[in-house]
């Protein structure tokens, strides 16, 4: 089931602009210091890195994901999550605007 909606945070309204603007996120803080981010990522083929462990939830449109260390494409679509280690690094290939929100972990 993909999350549709978050209670009870504070969003951070600067936006996080990567990739000459093919990445757009907000942050977002619960009450309890949990941080998440959420955004849309447009039409690319992208290379990101991870500090801490992330996963990725799509929640509308789709892409391809290839996780550090491996050949395959995976794909993601609408509810899908995916785990990328932390210190790793995972490349993304959208042809639809993908909306996700990323929990850092």
């Amino acid at each position: 089931m993909t999350t549709t909606l978050f209670d009870g945070v504070t969003v951070a309204t600067q936006a996080s602009v990567y990739f000459d603007g093919k990445c757009i996120s907000h942050g977002i803080t619960f009450a309890d210091g949990t941080k998440k981010s959420v955004g849309v990522v447009l039409p690319a083929t992208l290379t990101f890195n991870t500090g801490a462990p992330e996963i990725m939830e799509c929640v509308a449109g789709g892409c391809e994901y290839k996780l550090k260390g491996t050949d395959a494409w995976l794909k993601s679509g609408p509810g899908d999550k995916f785990s990328i280690p932390g210190s790793s690094s995972f490349d993304i290939r959208v042809t639809e605007p993908y909306h996700y929100i990323c929990h850092f972990g």
